[in-house]
């Protein structure tokens, strides 16, 4: 599968207009991305066990998304068959309290993955220059010192994001940022299939309409945001999300890549730990 399509090129100002939600390149069906996502799977369960044991590097992945676009599915599939002791799953909702009472990405920073584990943000610090910025009354919560909310304080914004993700992709956090773009006409038909089916009423709520009205100020929050923090350092991946075992198949396969490129191998023992190995042997094998 070629991803490299629905990358945000760094330094360049694109347009989501140009990016397809129904988009599924060269993969004729949902039974062919199934068995890619199959595949992809097996690999990444298998390098998996190699993060963990190198314990160096840690994998976060960063999803994005308007409502009903796919996003817990796309982590359901595509962390099927994984150790769950090596992954940790954060949703960030509303800021609490205590978490007001901090900066911005100080909820972020207690939830990074450790060396050799997988962290997912379903949402993430992103939605401060997103929701926050086409409800610009969330800021008075902030508790910011005074300072003007003009085009100078969301830049400052992508800045000290950009920062802090450059900081942590050098201690060794590698970062996916995935945005799965799906179309309006599509969350209106996934919109009304939650209405429609009672099991699936929890997932609905009257405010998830209601903030279709925003769509277009979402999309140039979106746009905007993608030309100035999609680096080469932690890229953006704007993901058709229309066809969800394509969303699904394309993610893990960028996590799959992402894995082989990683300088990572099982530690070989030393010179000391064969000797005690060989010890231990010895003794295993001498019980009566």
């Amino acid at each position: 599968m070629n991803t490299k399509m629905l990358i945000v090129p760094p330094g360049k100002t694109i347009s989501l207009s140009d990016y397809d939600p129904e988009y599924v390149g060269k993969v004729k069906s949902k039974e062919e991305a199934e068995e890619l996502l199959a595949e992809d799977n097996a690999d990444i369960s298998r390098l998996q066990d190699i993060l963990y044991a190198h314990d160096v590097y840690a994998v976060l992945m960063i999803f994005q998304a308007m409502d009903a676009a796919g996003k817990d599915g796309a982590i359901k599939h595509v962390m099927s068959g994984i150790n769950p002791q090596g992954c940790q799953v954060y949703s960030f909702k509303n800021p609490s309290m205590e978490e007001l009472d901090h900066d911005y990405l100080w909820r972020s920073m207690k939830a990074l993955p450790e060396r050799g584990r997988f962290g997912i943000f379903n949402r993430s610090y992103y939605e401060e220059v997103l929701i926050v910025r086409v409800h610009q009354e969330i800021l008075k919560k902030q508790k910011l010192p005074p300072q003007p909310h003009g085009k100078d304080f969301w830049k400052e914004r992508f800045n000290e994001i950009n920062m802090f993700e450059q900081y942590l992709v050098r201690n060794g956090i590698h970062i996916l940022k995935f945005f799965l773009n799906v179309s309006k006409e599509e969350q209106k038909r996934r919109f009304l299939k939650r209405i429609e089916t009672p099991e699936k009423n929890w997932k609905f709520s009257a405010s998830d309409a209601k903030e279709r009205q925003y769509w277009d100020e979402y999309m140039r929050s979106y746009e905007d945001m993608f030309n100035h923090t999609s680096t080469k350092y932690a890229p953006w991946y704007i993901i058709p999300a229309d066809h969800k075992w394509f969303s699904r198949a394309a993610v893990a396969h960028i996590l799959a890549k992402k894995l082989r490129s990683l300088d990572i191998a099982y530690p070989k023992p030393t010179e000391e730990h064969l000797k005690e190995l060989e010890k231990a042997r010895k003794l295993l094998e001498g019980e009566k």
